[in-house]
């Protein structure tokens, strides 16, 4: 039987569309997309490094987001991240599908 641990895994394809809703907010850095998917989901989510910058990359070859070279808050060169108007549309399907799927679980899941 599998053991359940304290940290909570993303559902395959949900990263992407936290990031483009994070991102709806303000542009952000990297840490700075990390921290508040985290704040917003009162810490139930933690984006790891691993798997923030490839979806972070992913995105932008998609076109969804933008991405420019700032300085942080604490005067530290970070590469910001901006949505784009592909992006805002992107995040609208993401998020349907994602309502759908939800919907058919809750379906399931409470049926008799």
């Amino acid at each position: 039987m599998a053991k359940k641990t304290d940290k909570s895994e993303l559902l395959p394809g949900t990263l992407d569309m936290l990031i483009l809703k994070t991102l709806t907010y303000a542009p952000l850095h990297g840490y700075g997309i990390a921290l508040k998917i985290k704040r917003m989901s009162e810490e139930a989510l933690t984006v790891e490094e691993g798997s923030l910058y490839p979806a972070l990359q992913r995105l932008l070859v998609q076109g969804w987001v933008k991405a420019e070279w700032k300085m942080t808050e604490t005067n530290r060169r970070a590469r910001f991240y901006t949505l784009t108007a592909a992006g805002r549309k992107q995040l609208g399907l993401e998020l349907s599908e994602f309502e759908r799927m939800v919907s058919a679980i809750g379906r399931v899941m409470h049926a008799e």
